[in-house]
Formats: structure tokens, sequence, C-alpha cells
């Protein structure tokens, strides 16, 4: 059988293939082959006025305020295989990204542009991971393989009250699909707060056959102290009260341990004991999973504080046949008392969670509106 070109990696970077590469950006917005950087006229055409044709005419688009622009249309067989974009200014929760496939009239992603990237708190953040690259100049990169069999559809909406500036590329092949190949999705949701002693639900609704490949989530802590005791559950194909997975804590989700605080496991390890590292939260990216924001208005465990996470199940997806749910607790720990104990938090949770399935895709909850996404 022919190598179709979809599924890279080291191990088969080598084999050839029929398939055709191809790229969408501002210089050339349908892919077409041998027809990249044609403009006469562009939104940068009076700083290449002394250059002529061919020399950098429209390297980006301008979104007015309450538009939707469509990024990429692509009709045929292929796979969307890294969007890159930047946006130099504007809020992140005021962008929306949609991804429609084979025609549907509803999204299968549609997720603020920050959260999708894995930094959803207004603030940049380096991320280094397999799937998604968040680079210095605010430079966002998705690494997520979207197959598609008949069109694929990529769009921005500009909720700013500003005309915005985009920068973007985006690289995909045209190629025959494998059959067993499902349909990229991602949905945000937030819970602002979480009512007490009640969970964040990441995912619920869904229907088909796939799998779930990751998290992202952006968690507002309103409480002092330690808030990453809650585990997170997945409801398979059918579960009622109780899930087939149920994790053990927030932060060992993440891949983490012992509040994401080097001092912790110190402290235990040497009770009583005085030196050893400082308390504090500490930032990691890696393959897999990492920390790679902490905001911190107040000192370590005081409230107000920010944290975005992700954990991208790449080599262990969680696989589904009928249908999935996925919540989060919010779980603190109540210090101070003669017995500690767990605290139910009422917290701000924003999640991404990002799963491959089968079409159709069944309808989202309503996206909120401007002032219940805005961070401040």
């Amino acid at each position: 059988m022919t190598f179709s070109g979809l599924g890279l990696h080291l191990g088969n970077l080598s084999r050839l293939s029929n398939a055709q590469s191809r790229s969408i950006s501002p210089e050339n917005f349908t892919g077409e082959k041998g027809k990249g950087g044609m403009a006469v006229d562009g939104p940068a055409a009076p700083q290449a006025r002394d250059l002529g044709r061919g020399w950098k005419i429209s390297p980006y688009v301008v979104i007015e305020p309450g538009a939707t622009f469509t990024l990429a249309d692509i009709e045929g067989a292929g796979a969307i295989q890294q969007i890159w974009m930047t946006i130099s200014r504007g809020r992140l929760r005021r962008f929306i990204l949609r991804i429609y496939w084979d025609d549907q009239a509803l999204p299968s992603v549609e997720c603020p542009i920050g959260d999708f990237f894995a930094c959803g708190w207004e603030e940049f953040a380096q991320v280094s991971s397999l799937a998604v690259c968040v680079n210095p100049g605010r430079g966002f990169n998705c690494y997520w393989e979207m197959p598609f069999r008949k069109r694929a559809r990529v769009t921005l909406e500009n909720r700013n009250e500003e005309a915005q500036t985009i920068y973007y590329q985006i690289n995909y092949t045209l190629t025959d699909v494998p059959e067993d190949c499902a349909y990229f999705h991602a949905q945000f949701r937030r819970t602002n707060p979480v009512p007490y002693k009640e969970v964040h639900t990441l995912l619920d609704g869904v229907t088909g056959h796939g799998h779930y490949v990751g998290t992202y989530m952006a968690w507002g802590s309103n409480n002092n102290g330690w808030w990453g005791e809650g585990e997170i559950k997945f409801f398979i194909d059918g579960d009622g009260e109780f899930p087939t997975i149920c994790g053990t804590g927030t932060e060992d989700y993440f891949g983490g341990a012992y509040n994401f605080d080097p001092r912790v496991p110190w402290q235990l390890a040497n009770p009583g004991a005085s030196g050893g590292p400082a308390s504090r939260y500490l930032e990691f990216t890696t393959p897999y999973a990492g920390l790679p924001q902490v905001i911190r208005p107040d000192g370590v465990y005081k409230s107000q504080q920010r944290f975005g996470m992700y954990r991208w199940h790449i080599p262990d997806p969680v696989r589904f046949r009928r249908d999935l749910r996925v919540t989060m607790q919010a779980l603190g720990w109540r210090s101070g008392v003669k017995e500690p104990k767990y605290l139910p938090l009422q917290d701000d949770v924003a999640s991404v969670a990002f799963w491959y399935q089968t079409l159709p895709t069944a309808p989202f909850p309503e996206l909120p509106g401007v002032h219940y996404l805005e961070v401040d």
C-alpha cells in the first residue's frame, strides 16, 4: 500500500509518499501550487514600494471588530500538519478559533486562541511540548495532525473592539486518508466560579468512536493555600456514578507532584529541619505535560494566583467506543486547623479538551460572550 505521508515520526520520516505539500498564508490564500508571493497589492505594499512584486506585499491580514475571517478553506482529502500564528495585541480570549470538517455546519473546534495554544491568561508563557509550542514574541504553534476527507475550513473571529493584525501560516498535505483516521476536536469550557462541592466539566455529550488526547487548564485560585487536590475522572461508554479512570490529584495528572513545590517533599523527608529549598511553584514544560505559567500576585500560597497546565495523552490516549464525559474536582487543603482536611473550592477554572472521533460532531455548549470570557 502506498504510504499516505500521515502519522509521521522519526521512525518513518524517510519513507517516500505521493502526498502533496501545500501551505496557506496571506501570501497564498488558496494554497495553490506555484501561486505564493504573487500579490501586487496588500497591507505591506507601502513598505515594499521600492522592491516590487514577490517582496512581502501581503504578509498579514487585518480582521475588523466583530468580523470572522476565513483563514483557510481546503477542498479534497488530506491533513493539516502545522498551524503557526502570531497576534501582537488584543485580548486572546476575544479571538475565537473554529474548524469545520467535511462540510459540517457545526464546528469541531471552537476555542479562544490563547487557550487553544496552552496560553490562557493573556500573558506570554513559554511552552515547549510535542503538540503545542509557544515561543518568544508570542509565536503560537500547533502540531496536532488534523485529517479531513472532503474539506477543511478554519476561521478566526475577532471579538475585540479594534481591528487586529494577524500573521498566520497553515501547512497541510493533500493525500488519501486511511479509513481508521478520526477527526480532530477541541472544546473550551469555563466555570467561574465552580459552585461549592461541584465539579468542573471539561467534556460531556460526546458521542461516537474516538480517543481523548489532551487537556489544557487555566486555573485561577480564589483561596489561600494549596488548590490542586482534585481528581480528574473519565466516564467511558455509559459509566454511571463512578468513572473507569480516576486520577489521584490535579498536579499528579499534569505530571507533577507535591504541589509543584520542591520544598514540600524535602520537608516530608526532613521533618522539623531548617534550610532546604525555598517554597515556590516551579514552572516546567516537557513533551507531554507541563506547568508553563504561574502568575504570582501575592506570595506562594496567597489567593488570586493563576496557573496554566497541559497534559497531552499522545502515548496513552483515553479510548471510547460510544461516549465520553470528563470532569475535574476543584479541591484544596484546609490547613491551620486541629485536623487538616480537604477544602472544596470555588475557583475560576477554564479548560480545553482535545480529542479525535468519528463524525458527526455533537453540538457544543454555546460559547459564552465576551464579558464572561474576560480575563483581567
